[in-house]
């Protein structure tokens, strides 16, 4: 018996070990499986809360376009500009960093987890959790300073899908306008020409004292608020070659 139970120990063992997958590995995962990996190389139009947007990306140059009445507000690796009836106006500082911020904020959310690999994002394994029966990773997102933006004191966590690699969850942390926190949830989603698009429910906590991390559990026991719905319409998708 004894040989027996020593002949098992060596045999697991001997087995190969699975190798823990690093926040870094997830996330790029993640970004094949949405094809959001397209997105670098593409044209993306939507329509948010009445307003038009349009995304060119090409090889590093890009133009994050937002359109109503009369208004279009273009952010370029030149800057940000804004026009009215097609004339361009002078923006105070202050202003043109609002806007592009406001911009920014749109279209980053909407071509997730595209951008998670860019040179101020640092990432973290955070323990796995399971939400609603299923198992995911959970990746806590932070910015250096350096490139990181107006708000890189933001903290985002998003919950990946261990067998599928996608994204049915994120919550952060923000300080603009007094601050807060908000958790989004998976609500419907859909491929165009390859690239995963999302729309999610938006959470917020009932009480001040739930942490970020702990967002997920309040979640399950129904400690959040619904505040709002996060929905792209009229979707299109044009892959540059």
């Amino acid at each position: 018996m004894k040989i027996l139970l020593l002949s098992f120990i060596l045999f697991i063992s001997c087995q190969p070990q699975k190798k823990k997958l690093t926040a870094q590995q997830i996330v790029d995962k993640s970004i094949l499986a949405s094809g959001t990996d397209k997105v670098s190389n593409s044209e993306i139009t939507f329509e948010f809360r009445d307003k038009q947007y349009s995304a060119i990306r090409n090889n590093g140059k890009f133009k994050l376009i937002r359109s109503f009445d009369s208004i279009k507000d273009v952010l370029s690796n030149s800057g940000f500009e804004r026009f009215i009836n097609e004339k361009s106006i002078i923006v105070v500082d202050s202003m043109a960093l609002k806007y592009s911020n406001s911009v920014n904020s749109v279209h980053y959310f909407s071509v997730l987890p595209y951008g998670l690999n860019d040179k101020a994002v640092r990432k973290k394994r955070l323990p796995s959790s399971t939400i609603n029966g299923k198992e995911y990773y959970k990746i806590e997102i932070t910015f250096s300073e350096n490139g990181g933006g107006e708000d890189f004191e933001d903290v985002f966590i998003y919950w990946i899908g261990k067998e599928d690699y996608l994204i049915d969850y994120l919550a952060y942390s923000y300080h603009t306008n007094g601050g807060g926190k908000r958790f989004r949830v998976l609500k419907e989603q859909c491929f165009k020409n390859g690239i995963r698009f999302v729309d999610y429910q938006n959470y917020k906590p009932n009480a001040e004292n739930i942490k970020l991390i702990d967002i997920d559990k309040a979640y399950e026991k129904n400690n959040l608020k619904l505040v709002s719905e996060i929905i792209l319409r009229n979707i299109e998708v044009s892959i540059i070659r």
